[in-house]
């Protein structure tokens, strides 16, 4: 490869993460209004759901030894 082509996308690597690091120290200093709520966040059945499905496959599992 082109030596410039690879100082080119090293330093694009780096101004990305230099920009990053910026964002994150003046977003420090955003003061959040008063009267500002934390939007709620929506249940999510699908962890629920599959801890269920493996507490009913241990319940049938401990049916069929108890009726061998």
């Amino acid at each position: 490869m082109n030596t410039w082509f690879i100082i080119g996308i090293v330093a694009l690597v780096l101004g990305v993460i230099v920009s990053n690091i910026l964002l994150l120290r003046s977003s420090t200093k955003f003061n959040l209004p008063p009267n500002y709520r934390a939007p709620e966040k929506e249940h999510d059945d699908t962890d629920d759901s599959a801890s269920s499905a493996f507490t009913k496959t241990s319940e049938d599992n401990n049916d069929k030894s108890k009726t061998s």
